[in-house]
């Protein structure tokens, strides 16, 4: 099966590389800043799924797994979207569109990758891993690349819920069933993603346009954005407080959550009250969106290292009532 897209304009011509370059190439075409933020979400997930550590085996096999499933979406994201790429600064030097790598040989690299993630996923955790390995990948690819990325200001939320997949193969793979806990992780990240991605689609709107992808953060004005920044940033940070009650999270989990999502929220309103003034540059509003976007990245980082220490410290919040 060959997934078809718009891009076939771009030059296929390869272009001749030494060894270790085609090598960072195809390591490129996985999108490795994603992949890493992922697994950021997995092994914390799989440790307080366990109570514990899983054995180091089905660790390894989720975390491999899910890196290529993660690697898998990302290269044929690259493969779909090359005419795009050529057309923004911030993706024009991605192997595509410099030629390092073919489209050809990217989409077998692509189509490698993804089974080797779902037979690793498979047979080194369980079937149910392994089949949501592959809806991860169908979402990602189909659902957002190929239907919604050009066609709606909406599409990073819903094709966004392709990168909550991991949690769920998380807890399925210690669990082998997908419970409410798992359920409430993947609303987190769900409710995360529109304020992580839309402040970066803000500074890079001038490339979303030249695209023509109907992002949000590039197609309505800063005041617009902020305001649904800061309904995520508000419903994220609740989501994320019922592992308490419903889920079993303990003191450690509950606080963080607490404390990083209280600064998530607080970017997002200072972004909000920048943008309502109006009285700021265009470089200054990109900065206050920025600080959004890594202040994101940091609060998740937090509140899934706090549930990966979790089980080690104290009991439930909930306990006894």
């Amino acid at each position: 099966m060959k997934i078809l897209s718009a891009p076939e304009q771009v030059a296929d011509a390869p272009v001749k590389t030494g060894f270790g370059r085609k090598v960072k190439a195809y390591v490129a075409l996985t999108k490795p800043r994603v992949m890493e933020l992922l697994l950021v979400t997995t092994l914390p997930t799989m440790i307080f799924a366990a109570g514990g550590f899983p054995s180091l085996g089905l660790i390894a096999a989720t975390m491999i797994g899910g890196a290529l499933a993660a690697g898998s979406a990302g290269s044929f994201n690259c493969y779909i979207d090359r005419d795009m790429d050529k057309l923004m600064h911030r993706t024009e030097n991605r192997p595509l569109v410099t030629g390092e790598v073919t489209p050809r040989e990217a989409l077998v690299f692509s189509w490698a990758l993804g089974i080797l993630s779902i037979l690793i996923l498979w047979f080194g955790a369980n079937p149910l891993a392994g089949m949501l390995g592959v809806g991860a990948i169908f979402f990602y690819v189909v659902i957002y690349t190929l239907i919604l990325k050009r066609r709606t200001a909406q599409n990073i939320v819903w094709g966004g819920a392709a990168g909550c997949f991991p949690v769920l193969i998380a807890w399925a793979a210690v669990t082998e069933t997908v419970a409410w806990p798992a359920i409430i992780l993947f609303m987190v990240i769900f409710l995360w993603t529109p304020p992580h991605y839309w402040p970066l689609s803000m500074k890079y709107s001038d490339d979303y346009n030249a695209a023509n992808v109907p992002m949000l953060g590039a197609i309505a004005s800063a005041r617009q954005v902020s305001v649904q920044v800061v309904l995520y940033a508000w419903a994220t940070l609740a989501c994320s407080l019922l592992l308490a009650p419903v889920g079993g999270a303990g003191w450690i989990y509950t606080i963080a959550a607490l404390l990083s999502g209280g600064y998530f929220v607080y970017e997002s309103h200072r972004l909000y009250n920048l943008a309502k003034r109006g009285t700021e540059t265009p470089a200054e509003t990109n900065r206050s969106a920025m600080r959004v976007f890594h202040g994101s990245i940091s609060y998740l980082t937090v509140l899934f290292l706090a549930l990966a220490v979790d089980p080690f410290v104290g009991g439930p919040v909930f306990a006894g009532f």
